[in-house]
């Protein structure tokens, strides 16, 4: 009997001594796969920035840091500049995030904190149909429907204000209504994203400052904002990406004129729309190299936003330590 139990406890040894013999040599095989995904990230961005840089390297030697100063766009002449693409981009992009930002976070905090089960879960809906629209759509939308409203309604009664932001013709298209029809494309996006962070708020701390007496908006301000900040300012960030380097949509209703001007009424353009509009005119090298050219800009521009974004979540991550 004696030796019956020694030999199944050998038996049963042996079993585990392979078994964790071939758990070891997953491990090892499953943290080399996740490796080899992390470097293959960082070579694919590599090699798209290295790619942009030589096939833009005729339009970086020909006008230097010139290209980014200079408004300039005409193919006749030959000559090239990037900065009314680079001002339309970042005006537009920062219109949609004012329009965006605070009503997204409204109306995350109404489906998480304050609506009825069954309306969340219609607006809820609502939203998430939003999102999946294309661009396209939203382009024609706002070319066909929106535009003309903005230039018969909008625009005159903006226009009576005082300042420089809305002089001009009411036109329909301009940098106001594209910055528009980008806040209604990425608030589906920032609201999701909000929604999800406000609900992962601990119920206890809700019910704690509730049960101290604090009013609604005291629990909506001292605990559910403060605690989910981090992820608040990644959805701010998600939501800049996808209006940066937003194409179709913002081609309908810019206008598209390669000039910077004071007015929001004012066409213009950004960086994807002149892509989008001349690359397949593109019937020079030098042209072709200044479009590469933008492009590189447009991820450089990304790139930098990324980076102020981890360093603005690092600080924040420093002061919450505190």
């Amino acid at each position: 009997m004696t030796l019956r139990r020694l030999a199944n406890l050998w038996k049963a040894q042996t079993s585990f001594r392979k078994t964790s013999a071939f758990h070891r040599s997953a491990d090892r095989a499953f943290r080399l796969l996740t490796l080899l995904c992390a470097v293959s990230t960082l070579l694919l961005v590599g090699a798209i920035l290295w790619n942009l840089v030589e096939n833009a390297w005729p339009s970086i030697t020909r006008f230097g840091l010139g290209f980014v100063t200079s408004s300039q766009w005409n193919p006749v002449k030959s000559q090239y500049g990037a900065a009314s693409s680079i001002y339309g981009t970042l005006v537009s992009t920062a219109i949609a995030l004012i329009l965006a930002l605070p009503i997204s976070v409204a109306i995350a905090l109404f489906l998480t904190s304050y609506a009825p089960p069954w309306l969340a879960r219609i607006v809820g809906t609502c939203v998430e149909l939003l999102a999946a629209i294309p661009s396209i759509v939203y382009g024609t939308w706002g070319l066909f429907v929106f535009a003309p409203y903005m230039q018969k309604t909008v625009q005159p009664m903006l226009a009576k204000l005082p300042g420089p932001l809305f002089d001009g013709a009411p036109l329909g298209v301009g940098m106001l209504t594209a910055g528009i029809i980008l806040a209604l494309m990425i608030l589906p996006f920032l609201t999701a994203v909000m929604r999800d962070v406000f609900s992962m708020t601990p119920p206890v701390l809700l019910e704690s400052a509730a049960g101290m007496g604090s009013t609604s908006w005291e629990v909506t301000r001292k605990i559910a904002i403060p605690y989910g900040l981090r992820g608040l300012i990644g959805a701010t960030f998600l939501g800049l990406g996808r209006a940066i380097g937003e194409t179709m949509a913002v081609t309908f209703v810019i206008g598209n004129s390669h000039r910077i001007s004071t007015s929001l009424f004012a066409p213009g353009n950004t960086i994807a729309s002149t892509l989008a509009n001349e690359f397949n005119e593109a019937d020079s090298p030098l042209l072709e190299a200044a479009l590469i050219e933008l492009g590189l800009i447009l991820f450089v521009i990304t790139l930098i936003i990324q980076i102020l974004a981890h360093l603005w979540l690092r600080s924040l991550q420093k002061r919450q330590a505190r």
